[in-house]
This record gives C-alpha cells, sequence and structure tokens, in this order.
C-alpha cells in the first residue's frame, strides 16, 4: 500500500476518516492486517506528508494507535501522552495537524487499565508525575459513583474504567473549549472531533456516537 498523498488525503471527508480508522481496528482484532512496505512508504513521505487523521492516546505501551489501527508511516500523526489530556503544546500541535497539514479528524482514545487513571484515582504523589495526573483529576471528581470513597480507588477496575472514559468526554471539551482553531474547523465541517476506548484485553476499540 503506498502512502497518502496530498490528492487521496483531500478526497477523505471526516465520515470517511472516522470509517477508515474503525476499519483499521477491525482489521487488527481479526489478525488481518495489510502488508505494507514500509521503506518503500519511507521513500513516498520523504518529500512530504498528508495524514488523514490525528489521535491523541496515552503512552502505556500497548496502545500504538499506528498498530492497533492498522496505519502505515504517513498516515496519521500521534500525540501521546500519560492520560490523553490536553494542553497548549498537544493543542498547538493538534491546530498544526488539522488546520496546516490538512487532517480530517482528532480522536481522543482512552483505554481500559490505565495507569495515570489509576494514579489520579490514588491521589498519588511522585515528582513531576504529581501534576500530570491533577489533570486527570477532573474525571475522577466528575464520576459520582461509587460514592462510597473505599471503592473510589485503583482497586476498583470498573471505576477507573468509568473515569477513563469520562476523562476521553472532558479532553473533547477542553480541546472546544481552548482552540478556537479546532472549533472553527469542526463547526465549519472541516473535521470531526471524536472520542473512543481501547480494551486493552482484545484489542478493540469502541467510538462514542
Amino acid at each position: 500500500m503506498k502512502a497518502h498523498t496530498k490528492e487521496t488525503q483531500m478526497s477523505i471527508s471526516p465520515e470517511k476518516a472516522v470509517h477508515l480508522l474503525k476499519e483499521g481496528n477491525n482489521r487488527f482484532i481479526e489478525n488481518k492486517t495489510i502488508s505494507r512496505d514500509l521503506l518503500d512508504q519511507v521513500k513516498d513521505t520523504s518529500i512530504g506528508q498528508f495524514p488523514f487523521a490525528t489521535i491523541l492516546s496515552c503512552i502505556d505501551s500497548r496502545v500504538s494507535s499506528e498498530l492497533i489501527f492498522d496505519q502505515g508511516i504517513g498516515d496519521i500523526f500521534s500525540a501521546r501522552v500519560a492520560g490523553n489530556f490536553v494542553n497548549e503544546d498537544i493543542l498547538g500541535s493538534m491546530e498544526f495537524a488539522c488546520k496546516l497539514a490538512g487532517t480530517k479528524v482528532v480522536l481522543v482514545l482512552g483505554h481500559t487499565a490505565c495507569g495515570a487513571v489509576k494514579g489520579a484515582c490514588d491521589n498519588a504523589k511522585l515528582g513531576n508525575l504529581s501534576a500530570l495526573l491533577s489533570k486527570i483529576k477532573p474525571a475522577v471528581e466528575a464520576v459520582t459513583n461509587p460514592i462510597d470513597t473505599s471503592l473510589r480507588n485503583s482497586s476498583n477496575i470498573d471505576f477507573v474504567n468509568t473515569v477513563a472514559e469520562k476523562n476521553v468526554h472532558i479532553t473533547i471539551d477542553n480541546i472546544r473549549a481552548q482552540s478556537p482553531v479546532l472549533k472553527e474547523m469542526e463547526d465549519e465541517g472541516a473535521i470531526k472531533i471524536v472520542g473512543a476506548m481501547y480494551d486493552i484485553k482484545n484489542g478493540s476499540v469502541t467510538f462514542f456516537d
């Protein structure tokens, strides 16, 4: 498979971009990934890149966007930070990816059993990690059940996964609130901003409607 060109990128609508990611994940979980000559794609992209998607995911070693969506070199921009939240730098990267480089979808991807979310649930403290986890705390606080404090920690995996999903929704809200560039593009139909959760047990991605 050849790398995307300007022409193929322009032919992809935001809806089609989401569909391509869904198709890629289906190939991944069915173990039917596309055969690619990655070195050939290196050559294809040596004079320019035309990705169709921007994906914000966690640094978790089990959640590589290129692999779980079966994409090659030059297909996606991949931004990664523990807990998949946004800050000024990540928003700027997304604005570059969409406004200047032409991607059609921004996907915020959380995952089950997220270590960063577990740390936020446990109010963990460790150097610079403390400041990072504080950015996930709003999601912890937004999940009101269970009320019993003894169940609101990393030992309750259902609580952890609910917080991880809430964190995706909060991140999407923050993108729209903190980036007028991306919000305008979404309002104009130039991009879609969507969320999803990756299941580390079976490799499947569930997109939010």
